[in-house]
C-alpha cells in the first residue's frame, strides 16, 4: 500500500508565496491583486512573516514568488522581503528560486538585489511587444520597455522566462508572428504562451457582454498556437507542457512539481497549498488576509481533504498537460489507487477519439490533435 493511502504524505519541498500588489489591475486579470495600496506593504511583510514562521524553515527545491507584481515593492521593501524568504526557508543545493516581474518595475538596482539574494529565475509579464496589443491588454509598459527589461534581467539572472498572450481582440496573425520573432531574438530561456481568456468578474467580461470586445475566432486561435509551437521549436525551444517552451536545462521545476502531483507550501492572500493530504486556500481579499493573521486567526478560507482516488485522478488530469505524458503504473504505485482500471473507459475513449496515444502499456500522452483538446482529456480523468 502506498504512503498516500496510509495518510503518510511526503514532506513538501516546494513553496509558493503570493505578493498581491500591482500598479494597476489589467482588464483581463482575475488574480488576487490590489492596486494603489502601497500603504499595505509593511502590514503584508509582517503578516506573511508570521504565516511562514510556523513552517520551521523547511528545505526547498523550488520557491516561486508570484503575484500581483512582487517587484512592485520599492527597493527597501524588496530587500526586506527577500531577506524574509532567506530567514523562513532553507534552500537545497540545486534550488530554483523564481520571481514574477513586470517590465516597468525592472531596474538594474532591483535585478542586482534579486541576484544578490539568490533568485536565479525571473518570469517577466511581457504579454506582447506590440503597442496596439499592449494598449488593448491595458499593460503599463511600451514595447521597448519590455525588450530592455529582458536584456537587463539577463545580465544578472541566468534563467529568464517571459509570458506572451495571443488571440487578443482584433489581433492579426502578423502581429503574433512579430511577437514571436522579437522573443526568439532576445536572451530568453523559457517562454509561456497563453490564449487570452476572459473570466467572469473582470472588466473584460463586462466589456465583452456590452459588445465592446470580441475574440479572434477559434480557427485563428488554433493557427496562432500552432505557429508558436513551430517557430519556437525551430528556434531551440522544447515544447514540454501545453503552454510552456524551454531551452535545454531551463524547464520550470516549480511548475513541474505541480504537474507531477507534489505537495507544496503556500502563503499570502489567495495562496493555495497542498500539505498532508489537505488543500487549503487563503482568503483572496488582501485586507481580510491581513486582519485574520494580525488577530491570530488562520488565513485559510477553504479546506478540502483529498482521498487517494481524488489524488490519482488529479495527478492524471494535471500530468497529461506535459508533452511526455504520464505513467499510469507509477501513479497507481504512488497513490495506491487503481487508476488504470477506474479510468479505463476515459483512456479508451480518448485513444479512439485520437486525443491520446499509448507508446507503452503504462504510458499515455496527448496526440498532436489531443494537444488542442487537453482540457477535454483532463475532464475525463477527473470523472463526473
Amino acid at each position: 500500500m502506498s504512503s498516500f493511502s496510509t495518510g503518510q504524505w511526503p514532506v513538501p519541498r516546494t513553496a509558493y508565496v503570493h505578493v498581491p500588489f500591482c500598479r494597476h489591475r489589467c482588464g483581463y486579470c482575475n488574480f488576487s491583486v490590489v492596486a494603489g495600496r502601497d500603504d499595505l506593504f509593511d502590514r503584508y511583510l509582517a503578516a506573511v512573516s508570521r504565516e511562514l514562521e510556523s513552517l520551521k524553515r523547511p528545505t526547498l527545491d523550488t520557491l516561486f514568488i508570484g503575484g500581483g507584481t512582487p517587484t512592485h515593492f520599492d527597493v527597501e521593501r524588496l530587500q526586506q522581503f527577500l531577506l524574509l524568504m532567506r530567514q523562513r526557508f532553507t534552500f537545497a543545493v540545486d534550488y530554483e528560486w523564481s520571481i514574477e516581474a513586470n517590465p516597468e518595475d525592472i531596474t538594474h538596482e532591483k535585478v542586482a538585489l534579486l541576484a544578490e539574494f539568490g533568485v536565479n529565475r525571473i518570469s517577466l509579464g511581457i504579454q506582447s511587444f506590440d503597442e496596439d496589443k499592449l494598449r488593448i491588454l491595458e499593460r503599463g509598459h511600451a514595447p521597448q520597455d519590455a525588450m530592455d527589461a529582458v536584456q537587463t534581467a539577463a545580465e544578472l539572472i541566468s534563467n529568464v522566462s517571459i509570458d506572451l498572450i495571443f488571440a487578443v481582440p482584433d489581433e492579426t496573425i502578423e502581429q503574433w508572428l512579430r511577437d514571436l520573432e522579437v522573443a526568439r531574438q532576445l536572451p530568453v530561456n523559457h517562454l509561456s504562451t497563453y490564449a487570452l481568456t476572459v473570466e467572469k468578474g473582470t472588466s473584460f467580461w463586462s466589456r465583452r457582454a456590452r459588445g465592446e470586445l470580441s475574440g479572434v475566432g477559434e480557427c485563428c486561435e488554433v493557427e496562432m498556437y500552432q505557429m508558436a509551437r513551430n517557430i519556437l521549436q525551430n528556434s531551440g525551444f522544447q515544447h514540454y507542457e501545453i503552454s510552456s517552451f524551454a531551452q535545454s536545462g531551463s524547464r520550470c521545476q516549480h511548475n513541474l512539481a505541480y504537474w507531477k502531483g507534489n505537495c507544496w507550501y503556500a502563503a499570502g492572500p489567495g495562496a493555495a497549498r497542498f500539505v498532508d493530504g489537505r488543500r487549503e486556500v487563503n482568503h483572496r481579499s488582501t485586507t481580510s488576509y491581513l486582519r485574520r493573521v494580525e488577530s491570530g486567526q488562520s488565513p485559510t478560507a477553504e479546506l478540502a481533504e483529498i482521498n487517494p482516488e481524488q489524488f490519482a485522478r488529479e495527478r492524471a488530469a494535471f500530468g497529461i498537460r506535459m508533452i511526455e505524458g504520464i505513467d499510469i503504473e507509477a501513479i497507481e504505485k504512488e497513490t495506491g489507487f487503481a487508476l488504470g482500471s477506474v479510468c479505463r473507459n476515459a483512456i479508451v475513449q480518448s485513444v479512439e477519439d485520437g486525443l491520446l496515444v499509448q507508446p507503452t502499456p503504462s504510458r499515455i500522452k496527448l496526440s498532436e490533435r489531443g494537444i488542442l483538446f487537453a482540457d477535454t482529456v483532463a475532464s475525463r480523468f477527473l470523472g463526473p
